[in-house]
């Protein structure tokens, strides 16, 4: 498969040094991918337990692993400058069509960073807050999976 979708945004992206290009490694790929079904496990866990900031902020951590993990893939890498807003713009251009998990990314994104960096006015995360997430995380790593393993993901370069 070639990036047609989201080549725009892509090159935009790395152009402005928001994203860089490396060599594709689908090992690293793999890895980024296990750490997102392990966060979500322990998202799982930390909703049991009552820590609910920390269970929103593992669950958004396994989405953003999953997209990283198809960056990886076809050699893309954020860079400091772009950060994670980077890697949602990447994979919302190329991946985050009508029932994709990746268009909510930036929802998911910005909630984490109001349940992180709370002013006295901010409500504390729910646990609807955090099954949400955890719903997106989960359709996320089972897309990336799906993806990876249809061998369609192609190096950016």
């Amino acid at each position: 498969m070639t990036w047609a979708v989201g080549r725009d945004k892509v090159s935009e992206l790395l152009t402005s040094g928001e994203l860089d290009t490396v060599p594709t490694d689908l090992n690293l790929a793999g890895r980024l991918l296990a750490e997102a079904a392990k966060h979500v496990g322990s998202a799982r866990r930390a909703q049991e337990h009552g820590d609910l900031t920390g269970a929103y902020q593992l669950a958004y951590d396994a989405l953003r692993k999953a997209a990283a993990a198809l960056l990886a893939a076809q050699g893309l890498r954020a860079t400091s400058r772009g950060g994670h807003i980077a890697i949602q713009d990447t994979v919302s251009a190329q991946f985050g069509g009508p029932g994709s998990p990746f268009k909510s990314f930036g929802r998911i994104r910005r909630n984490r960073n109001r349940f992180e960096y709370p002013d006295s006015d901010t409500v504390a995360a729910h646990h609807e807050d955090v099954d949400d997430a955890l719903s997106v995380a989960d359709a996320a790593v089972l897309a990336v999976e799906q993806l990876l393993g249809s061998g369609q993901v192609d190096s950016w370069v």
